[in-house]
């Protein structure tokens, strides 16, 4: 049992249609209430609210969270247990509260007001029916011209072609802008500036309809602005809300690991070193990996030929002291002045779209979610 420390560990049942449902209170204390009612709308949640152990055919046993107060627990101990209970009091000197924690089968032990915003967490994802979190992909140039964007661009395509939930992040303000590539750069929906002053949890449903929507994936990009920056909290707060919808995300990232990057590299779980094969390009990655190592364990290699003579993919990769990805094949038409009518990996027997449909098929294999 644990006091406001980390997280409810149970799957949600869903509610009827498929949508989760609002925790359930049980609570007979009137200022008790008014807290929870308010960090449940603090959360975006509705919840039921019984004196008791409701009377109801599943109610107490399919609520996705149950918020029990401690003047309570008396009159719930006979419940059937279950996973997600919290116990909920005010008085820090009361050490008869874990006895009662025991007895009604409470797998936390939260005391207001210290506790909210944990319980504010909690709540929301609850709401929001949080489940497995996005496989997070980066992808970064070994140096300037690498074609980084490129890549990520062409895996967050197939990724949304694929029928995935997918989120393209770009996390480089000098770069021109994400949505520029897609052709999407007057399509409405909001850009990182807007999210400047977020703090703590991002509604991850909202951030998802406030973002353009293009190629059937949403992509968060920056405007044509002066702000080429926002704070290093507010990138955290927006990507953990875009893990937290599930499907993949793809981060286009700088070569440079500032505060705000560093925030990026610690969520993402597999980073891509995109390489040509030169030998100049192989030095100034080996300088890349070791500043992106130092905050993200599984960085691999994907090396852009053709080839130097003596400098195939393996050779990149040994270089380099990286797991290789594979070599990422050109498009002609992505080289033309214009870069072509359509986005990268748009075309499904593409080379480049069969390179990240491969990639895809491995990275959700080894993360589990195939």
């Amino acid at each position: 049992m644990d006091t406001v420390a980390g997280t409810v560990t149970h799957d949600p049942p869903p509610a009827a249609g498929g949508r989760p449902g609002g925790p359930l209170i049980v609570t007979e204390d009137a200022e008790l209430l008014d807290d929870l009612l308010r960090l449940c709308a603090a959360a975006g949640a509705t919840p039921e609210v019984h004196h008791g152990v409701p009377e109801h055919r599943g109610g107490w046993e399919a609520a996705p969270l149950v918020l029990v107060g401690d003047d309570a627990a008396r009159r719930v101990r006979g419940a059937a247990r279950r996973r997600g209970v919290v116990l909920v009091g005010r008085d820090q000197d009361d050490s008869g509260v874990w006895r009662r924690a025991v007895e009604i089968g409470a797998e936390h032990v939260l005391m207001l007001p210290d506790g909210e915003q944990w319980l504010v967490d909690r709540i929301a994802d609850v709401a929001e029916g949080v489940g497995r979190p996005a496989l997070t992909v980066g992808v970064i140039g070994g140096r300037g011209g690498a074609g980084a964007s490129t890549l990520a661009c062409a895996l967050a395509v197939t990724s949304a072609r694929e029928g995935l939930r997918t989120l393209l992040v770009d996390a480089d303000p000098l770069g021109g802008g994400l949505d520029v590539l897609l052709g999407g750069e007057t399509a409405e929906g909001l850009r990182w500036p807007a999210f400047a002053s977020s703090r703590g949890r991002v509604g991850g449903g909202a951030l998802e309809e406030s973002l353009p929507e293009l190629h059937s994936l949403r992509v968060l990009s920056w405007d044509r602005g002066d702000r080429i920056a926002v704070p290093p909290q507010a990138v955290r707060a927006v990507l953990a809300a875009a893990r937290r919808r599930g499907g993949t995300v793809v981060v286009d990232l700088p070569r440079r690991v500032d505060d705000g990057v560093a925030e990026v590299l610690a969520q993402l779980d597999v980073g891509v070193l995109v390489v040509p094969a030169e030998l100049r390009a192989v030095a100034a990655a080996g300088r890349v990996a070791s500043a992106v190592g130092m905050v993200l364990r599984d960085l691999r290699v994907a090396v852009r030929g053709p080839s130097s003579p003596g400098l195939d993919d393996r050779e990149v990769a040994r270089l380099l002291g990286l797991p290789l990805v594979g070599e990422v094949p050109l498009e002609p038409e992505l080289l033309r002045p214009d870069g072509g009518t359509a986005p990268p990996g748009a075309r499904p027997r593409g080379a480049l779209a069969r390179f990240c449909k491969d990639f895809w098929e491995r990275a959700l294999v080894e993360a589990g979610a195939a």
